[in-house]
């Protein structure tokens, strides 16, 4: 079974927390260096439809819903605390992007981006479990 690639739309209709599987999921310091980054990630190879940018205007009331209706259980693990961490980073202004990342190679290209331009996280999504990055 393959990895879809994912849209804005995808992605504001997924409820509950946020699972974009084969896709990794970056903070940046600010909307201008997600923009720089979004430029390398061209310069290194992908295509304008495999990076979804997100300004910390965008991001904040979703990832506050998602927080706030979160169930139960989701309170104990791992995704409610990146979920957590990533409303932290959108309420001081991150700037976002949600990179499709079919392939390990896909995700080194992904990795050195982030590292480059400090990405505050950088997490992939597998199926079964999600993986940092930097």
């Amino acid at each position: 079974m393959s990895i879809r690639r994912l849209t804005k739309d995808d992605i504001r209709r997924q409820s509950g927390i946020l699972n974009p599987i084969g896709h990794v999921v970056l903070a940046f310091k600010d909307e201008t260096v997600a923009a720089q980054a979004v430029a390398a990630l061209r310069e290194a190879g992908a295509a304008e439809e495999d990076i979804l940018l997100y300004t910390a205007a965008e991001a904040t009331p979703r990832l506050e819903e998602r927080v706030r209706t979160s169930s139960g259980a989701a309170g104990f693990g791992y995704e409610i605390t990146l979920m957590r961490r990533y409303l932290a980073f959108a309420q001081a202004g991150a700037g976002w992007l949600i990179v499709y990342a079919p392939d390990d190679a896909a995700v080194q290209r992904i990795t050195e981006v982030a590292q480059r331009f400090e990405a505050l996280c950088a997490v992939r999504y597998h199926r079964l479990a999600n993986e940092d990055l930097v």
